[in-house]
């Protein structure tokens, strides 16, 4: 081979490899060259077999390569995507945008823009994979098929109408031949909604409504018809999924009104809630509301992690969620029946206690008013979006926290407010920290807290006795039983995306977005 055709080679060679496309076993067990879907593989965990890089020698972590991703597009681009890991090629997204970029040497090597839109671009969790092919949601609603080796646009469809004002930042989640969506947006009342596309062409194949119609199970818990089709609960996060049990579970957003309540007595199922899901026919199965009649705009949309554990001497399929109405919540995954509720936080104050289900029972006291009324957590939660981490090795949950206070106020007190019928200004708080939550009790190990900066945070744990997180602009290593920092590293920006590892070349790397820039760490 004479040294052009080798030269040409090596640069082809990730897209060579990425032909092969994803082997659809990788979405049940994570392999180690591969990080195939949003959280790793279908749990949630965020936990990787992988020990190469290890509580021993990862003082010598040190930088392999850093690459900043622009675009004419957008003025600035923020990585909020956890990338996706295929045969050598990194998949990640802003909104508007999709790259693929070599894992090697972080090096470009195919860029998709969107067309210029009116839809939101607060941001974007990333893409969904199947063969060859990648799915993504755009500001304006739409999901968009490319080709993985080209980046070439295969179809479009519209998930929703623009107009009313969806929002669609979710990472898709690949179920065999269902590419499973979900959508955002709760400021005109619209219909929250799961929905599943094929592969193939995007034609809809179901479409699971987040609050219930007439005759269906649910509708008693609204005033009327009416009320339950403008409720929203948008579900807004990537969910997780059962193989054994096919079920995908996932949480869902704030009921409309936003914080007026008035029109909406009742429970309002189905917002902030987790749902159990059949993702070949689109049938509810189960569910388990967090906070029922939500007024303080307490998305449950946050990961529901799938745990295999031990419950009283015998083996559980379990699923848990640190919510951001500030309480832990640990259920039987086959059937949604409760086992546990623990406060993450200890300034919560909107709830007079649990009921017999395990659920907060809400204060009338601490609804928002016209004159204020001083809350616990504020809008922004308890925990948020951020990714939690469960390792099974240690037997704990990994969630970034804050303890903070709101003032909510009522703003709209016609009979039938529409949209956001009030507001809350943060007004302080007691600071943030990283806890380590006993899956089993929901009780605190260890807390870390942050002396500045915030406190909700996106986790990876590992094999290697280490547990990845980030506080300001730095990478942190924390060992996972004990809470002791062990190595921590400086970016150029805020960490804005969850942490991945994978093997590239019999080397481990830890690769983290800051801003607009992909840096990838490995021992030196």
């Amino acid at each position: 081979m004479n040294l052009r055709r080798f030269l040409f080679f090596l640069l082809a060679l990730p897209v060579v490899l990425c032909a092969q496309g994803l082997d659809p076993a990788a979405l049940l067990h994570q392999p180690p060259n591969v990080w195939p879907t949003y959280n790793g593989d279908y749990s949630g965990r965020r936990f990787s077999p992988l020990s190469q890089i290890n509580s021993s020698n990862v003082q010598s972590l040190s930088l392999l390569w850093a690459a900043r991703f622009t675009s004419s597009s957008a003025n600035g681009i923020t990585i909020k995507s956890t990338p996706l890991l295929v045969n050598g090629v990194l998949y990640f997204t802003a909104p508007n945008n999709v790259w693929a970029a070599d894992v090697r040497s972080g090096r470009e090597l195919w860029h998709y823009t969107y067309p210029p839109n009116t839809g939101s671009t607060i941001g974007n969790r990333g893409v969904g994979m199947y063969e060859n092919w990648l799915f993504f949601e755009t500001p304006d609603s739409h999901l968009v098929s490319l080709d993985a080796r080209t980046g070439k646009e295969r179809w479009k469809v519209e998930i929703a109408d623009p107009k009313l004002d969806y929002t669609s930042t979710v990472a898709p989640v690949v179920i065999r031949n269902h590419v499973i969506l979900g959508i955002g947006g709760d400021h005109l009342d619209n219909p929250g909604f799961v929905q599943s596309r094929d592969p193939e062409t995007g034609a809809l194949q179901w479409k699971f409504f987040t609050t219930p119609r007439k005759g269906e199970p649910g509708i008693e818990t609204w005033p009327d018809e009416y009320a339950s089709a403008h409720g929203t609960g948008q579900p807004w996060m990537p969910g997780t999924y059962d193989p054994d049990l096919n079920l995908y579970y996932v949480g869902t957003g704030n009921p409309n009104p936003v914080m007026a309540e008035k029109s909406r007595k009742g429970d309002n199922l189905y917002t902030c809630s987790i749902v159990a899901i059949n993702p070949d026919t689109g049938k509810l199965v189960w569910y388990y509301q967090v906070s029922p009649h939500d007024v303080h705009d307490w998305d449950a949309a946050e990961t529901p992690v799938l745990i295999d554990g031990v419950i009283d001497g015998q083996p559980r399929k379990l699923l848990a969620q640190a919510s951001r109405n500030g309480y832990y919540f640990l259920l039987d995954r086959t059937n949604g029946k409760h086992l546990v509720t623990t406060p993450l936080i200890d300034t919560l104050n909107w709830a007079k206690g649990l009921n017999a289900n395990g659920q907060p029972i809400p204060d009338p006291a601490k609804y928002p008013a016209t004159d204020g009324v001083l809350v616990s957590p504020s809008s922004n939660g308890a925990t948020n979006w951020p990714a939690p981490s469960f390792n099974p090795e240690t037997g704990l949950l990994y969630v970034g926290s804050s303890r903070t206070f709101s003032m909510f106020y009522l703003t709209d007190i016609d009979e039938r407010p529409e949209g956001w019928g009030g507001l809350d200004n943060m007004v302080g708080g007691d600071g943030g920290a990283l806890l380590a939550i006993d899956y089993k009790t929901g009780k605190t190990v260890w807390r870390h807290d942050w002396p500045s900066g915030g406190g909700v945070v996106s986790n990876l744990s590992t094999a290697g006795k280490l547990l990845f997180t980030s506080n300001l602009n730095y990478l942190i290593a924390f060992e996972p039983s004990t809470g002791k920092i062990l190595w921590h590293a400086g970016l150029t920006g805020i960490p804005s995306a969850g942490p991945i590892t994978y093997m590239v070349d019999g080397r481990q790397q830890i690769l983290v977005a800051a801003g607009d820039t992909l840096f990838a760490f490995t021992l030196n």
